[in-house]
Parts: C-alpha cells; sequence; structure tokens
C-alpha cells in the first residue's frame, strides 16, 4: 500500500469512526428513551435527537464524504485496501447515495416525529385510542412515501423499504415465500385448534412475582452465555435489545405477574440479539459494520434461541427445578410432560409478542400485506383498524375488542419502521434453516441443550453468523451455511411434525 493510500485510509476511518461515536450516543438516548426517562424530558431529548442525527445526516452526505469515496473507490485504491474498509466504503456509500438525495431540514424534521410519535404511541395504546396516533401516523407514512420518491425504486415501492432492513429481499421473493407459510400454517392452526387433545395451561397464570421472574430471567441469561460485563437487563414497555458496541449490548423485557412467559421467553428472546451483537468481531467496532448484517439475520439469532432452545424438551428437564425454585408453588403437582405442552400450546391470539411459534409468521403476514398496500397507495392509514381487525379474523379466528389490543400493540410504525416487520418471520425461516444446517454438526445438539453446554452451539454461531457483522450481506451467510437460498420449508417441517405429535393429529 503506497503512503497516500495509507494515510487515505487512516483519515476516511477516523471520520467514520466520529460519525459512529455520534451513533453511539444516539443509541444511549434511545435506551434511555425506552427504559423509564421522565415524561416531561420527551420534547427536549427529541431535540437532542434531532440535533445529533442531523449531525450524522449532515457528515455521511457531507461533501467531504463524497471526495472520500470518490477517492476510495477508484479500483486503483481500492484495491489496495484492507477488506474491512472496502466494506465500510461500500455501506458508506450506500448511505450517501441514499441520504444525500433527501433535504437536510426534512430528515431532521422527520427524527424529531419519530421521537415525539414513539411517546404518543404508548400514550395512545394504553388509552387503546387510535385517532389519537392517527395524525403523526399519517405524516411518517406522508415522509416514507416522499422518501422512496426521492431514492426511486425497481417493480413496487415497497422494495426500497425492505432494502433498509433485509438487503437483496424483495416483495417477488417475499410474497412467494410468505404465500407458501400461509397457505401451511391456516390449515395447521384449524387442526390443532380443533384437536381434542389439549393441555392443561391454568397454571401458567398463577401469580409469579415480578422480583422472582426478574431473578429467574437473570439466571437464565447467564446460562446461555450472555456476559453481563458487557450488558444488563432492564424493564419496558415493548422488550428490544440494543447494541451500542461489541462490548455494551442491553436486554430488555416486559414481566407480566399473571403469565411468566412473557419475560421468560421474551429475555432469552432478546438475549439471543444480544449474543450476535456481543460477539460480533472486536475489528469492526468504530465502523458500521459492528451491527447485524441484516434484522432477518438479527432475527433468526434470537428466533434460535428463543424457539430451537427455550421451547426444547431438554432445555426443560434441565431448567424446571429453577423455574420452581423462584416460581410461588404454582407448579409444585405439574409434571414435566405437562408443563412442556403447556408452554407449548398452539392457539388463536391477538397479541404479537405473545404469541405461539405455529401462528407466530401469520402476525407478521398481516403487517406485511398492510405495509405493502400502505406504500403501494392501496389503503390509506385511517383504514388500518378495520382491515387489521378483518385480516386478523381471516387468519387467525379472532377480532380485536379495541385498537390497544389490535394495531396499536406495536412500537415499529411509531418510528418509521415500515420494512422491518417482514424480517421477522423471514428470521423464523432463516433460523429453522440454520438449526437444520448445524444438526449436521453439532450432532449432539439436544444433549447440549439437556446439559446446559451451550459453549459449542455458541461458538458454531459465532463462526457463520455473529462474528462477520455485516462484513457478510444475509445471502452470503445463509448460502454459506446451507448451501441454497430462503427456504420455508425446514420451517413447515419442524412447526407440522411438532405441532402434529404434541397435539396427536
Amino acid at each position: 500500500m503506497t503512503e497516500r493510500v495509507q494515510t487515505l485510509e487512516n483519515d476516511f476511518r477516523q471520520y467514520i469512526k466520529k460519525i459512529q461515536d455520534y451513533v453511539q450516543a444516539l443509541s444511549l438516548l434511545a435506551w434511555d428513551s425506552r427504559t423509564g426517562a421522565p415524561k416531561k424530558g420527551v420534547v427536549q431529548r427529541s431535540e437532542v435527537i434531532g440535533t445529533l442525527s442531523a449531525e450524522v445526516f449532515s457528515l455521511s452526505t457531507s461533501s467531504q464524504m463524497g471526495e472520500y469515496l470518490h477517492e476510495l473507490r477508484d479500483s486503483s485504491v481500492y484495491n489496495q485496501l484492507s477488506p474491512i474498509t472496502q466494506k465500510t466504503i461500500d455501506d458508506c456509500f450506500k448511505t450517501y447515495e441514499r441520504n444525500v438525495k433527501i433535504p437536510k431540514e426534512e430528515y431532521k424534521e422527520y427524527v424529531m416525529l419519530q421521537s415525539q410519535s414513539e411517546s404518543l404511541w404508548e400514550e395512545a395504546k394504553a388509552k387503546a385510542d387510535f385517532a389519537m396516533f392517527q395524525p403523526k401516523l399519517e405524516k411518517l407514512v406522508e415522509f416514507k412515501k416522499r422518501f422512496v420518491g426521492y431514492w426511486g425504486y425497481e417493480k413496487h415501492p415497497y422494495n426500497t423499504l425492505l432494502d433498509d432492513y433485509e438487503p437483496g429481499v424483495f416483495v417477488d421473493t417475499i410474497d412467494k415465500v410468505f404465500g407458501e407459510l400461509r397457505d401451511q400454517l391456516i390449515p395447521l392452526v384449524k387442526e390443532v385448534t380443533d384437536s381434542p387433545h389439549q393441555p392443561k395451561t391454568d397454571f401458567l397464570y398463577h401469580n409469579f412475582p415480578r422480583a422472582n421472574q426478574e431473578a429467574l430471567s437473570l439466571e437464565i441469561l447467564k446460562e446461555i452465555g450472555y456476559d453481563f460485563e458487557a450488558g444488563r437487563l432492564d424493564e419496558t414497555v415493548h422488550p428490544f435489545a440494543i447494541g451500542i458496541n461489541p462490548n455494551d449490548v442491553r436486554v430488555t423485557t416486559k414481566y407480566n405477574e399473571k403469565d411468566f412467559r412473557v419475560a421468560l421467553f421474551g429475555t432469552i428472546h432478546e438475549g439471543g440479539h444480544a449474543l450476535y451483537e456481543q460477539n460480533i468481531s472486536q475489528e469492526l467496532i468504530g465502523t458500521p459494520l459492528a451491527s447485524g448484517t441484516s434484522m432477518g439475520i438479527h432475527e433468526s439469532q434470537s428466533l434460535f434461541w428463543e424457539k430451537f432452545v427455550g421451547k426444547n424438551y431438554g432445555f426443560w428437564e434441565r431448567n424446571y427445578k429453577l423455574l420452581k425454585k423462584h416460581s410461588v408453588g404454582q407448579f409444585g403437582d405439574v409434571s414435566l410432560e405437562d408443563f412442556y405442552f403447556a408452554i407449548n400450546q398452539a392457539k388463536q391470539s391477538l397479541i404479537r409478542i405473545e404469541s405461539d411459534e405455529l401462528t407466530y409468521c401469520l402476525h407478521i403476514i398481516l403487517r406485511y400485506e398492510l405495509e405493502k398496500a400502505l406504500m403501494a397507495g392501496h389503503i390509506t392509514v385511517a383504514e388500518l383498524p378495520q382491515i387489521w381487525n378483518d385480516k386478523m379474523e381471516e387468519y387467525l379466528g379472532v377480532r380485536p375488542s379495541n385498537d390497544g389490543e389490535g394495531v396499536l400493540q406495536d412500537v415499529h410504525w411509531s418510528f418509521g419502521a415500515f420494512g422491518y416487520f417482514p424480517s421477522y418471520a423471514l428470521g423464523y425461516i432463516y433460523s429453522a434453516q440454520i438449526k437444520e444446517a448445524m444438526l449436521k454438526e453439532v450432532t449432539n445438539f439436544d444433549d447440549l441443550i439437556r446439559t446446559g453446554d451451550f459453549a459449542p452451539i455458541r461458538q458454531w454461531l459465532t463462526k457463520n453468523v455473529h462474528q462477520h457483522g455485516k462484513m457478510k450481506q444475509p445471502a452470503e451467510i445463509i448460502h454459506s451455511i446451507t448451501g441454497t437460498g430462503i427456504d420455508s420449508k425446514p420451517l413447515i417441517n419442524y412447526l407440522t411434525e411438532k405441532y402434529r405429535r404434541l397435539y396427536k393429529i
């Protein structure tokens, strides 16, 4: 590498680190906002977030950034650079190309709207009042449509938004894969619902004190390998994990004293996200590559731990005594078999984050269809509650009695995350593909879970997924692991076998 190129690379990396420092500060503000920040501070906090976000936007679209990218993307220079710098350039160029098309003041206005909308959504959800939130949501949708207009799109306007969360996966692929899932799941859900062999579940809803649930959650997180020296567990309205950097990855959960599963499986789910972020290569810190490569791959990790580990029979052979220790006697006369059947109960439900693994994807498919129609202008924001309720009835056989348990239940739209929801179902599909591939190498998978020896599982995931951060695209990761592309069959096979066995169909 010539001295000139070395200097240029170093200067560029320092410039990028400055942007990432701002991003980390914004992540801290976001975490604080969702874990108990005072209500009276919302307006001022929104302004601070707006200012810092505008600075990130300005730095990522500046003439200086343009000059760096112009020089560094020249093949005679690019080919001399380290692989990390090359990938950083590719990522920054994609961001630059998109953001340079949005007026800076417009972007700042949008960021402030996001912050205000999220706080208002919490209030509207608590009051089950969609009309209170509707004007903000209409503005967010308007902004997104305008941004898509600036960026341009191929075939469908929703494709541009999908690319934000799952690069390279578009409407035609999702329509096909989700269509296969929907067509297989709806009749399977009906078979399960109609089966005379149903679990007893009354013991799941006895009082389980919040403090006891927190102690249980902490022990389970430690067992699966979450590093508390690089993270922490907090409480929030809508659970999330946030990676500030690989050495600071925070997990949140929601406690429901009448249903311990909400916190327990929610904590395992968010812990899966956190294990991904904590095991990203340290070499990527200070670049935009020190995060998950896509929301779908991210979700594959959380769902892998929640479903294929947390819902594994061997996991409860090991941890049922631990659960009993933290509970207040509700499981005293419940056999392990009855407990296991109960926590794997499949039933039509209203709330996505509390849904079972059989019905989960139907919740996502519903949201995907609504978002796609919104962005294409086929439906309006005002129509969302009615269409939501109709689809819930068609797909899951239940109808919300109010908007709090219906269209307002998820936080995502309040901060403009259109294109995000499909990642949840794609992640579930990926996780089943990853599990199938892992079994060829980690042949004692069930025994490892039964004995609590999660290190080989984590090591396999770190080697094949975690360490790469954004150095590899989602399709590269899935293809390198499975040898194929997106395939819903492993998930359909898993769900069909498991639930026909459990429900004796």
